[in-house]
C-alpha cells in the first residue's frame, strides 16, 4: 500500500459535533477521547522517513480498557514498527475537557 496525501479530511465543527455526539450517545460507557502531548506525538512524526500516522484500536487486557496505539507510517505505507510506538494516552473519561462543543451535554 502506498501513502496518500489525501488521507484525512478537514471537517467543520458542526460535522465533528454530529459525529462525536452520535458516538457518545450510542456508547455512554465508552472512552470518548484520548489526549497525547505534542512532545510524544513528535517522537513519531520526526522519525526519518515518517510521512504520517496510523492509529490502531486496542484493548488492554490488564486494565480491561480500550486504548489506541499510534505508529509512524513510511512513504510506502508500511508501519514503522521498529521505531516509536505510543499508547497509554490520557482518556476521557475520566479526564475530560471542562468545556468543549465536541462533548455531548
Amino acid at each position: 500500500m502506498s501513502t496518500n496525501n489525501d488521507s484525512g479530511r478537514v471537517i467543520t465543527l458542526e460535522e465533528a459535533c454530529q459525529y462525536t455526539h452520535a458516538y457518545q450517545s450510542a456508547n455512554p460507557n465508552a472512552i470518548f477521547s484520548y489526549y497525547v502531548s505534542t512532545e510524544n506525538l513528535n517522537l513519531i512524526l520526526q522519525q526519518s522517513g515518517c510521512v504520517g500516522l496510523r492509529i490502531y484500536n486496542g484493548y488492554n487486557l490488564q486494565s480491561k480498557q480500550s486504548n489506541i496505539v499510534l505508529v509512524g507510517v513510511d512513504e510506502k505505507g508500511n508501519d514503522m514498527t521498529n521505531g516509536v510506538l505510543l499508547d497509554e494516552f490520557v482518556s476521557c473519561p475520566p479526564s475530560c475537557p471542562t468545556s468543549s462543543p465536541l462533548m455531548k451535554d
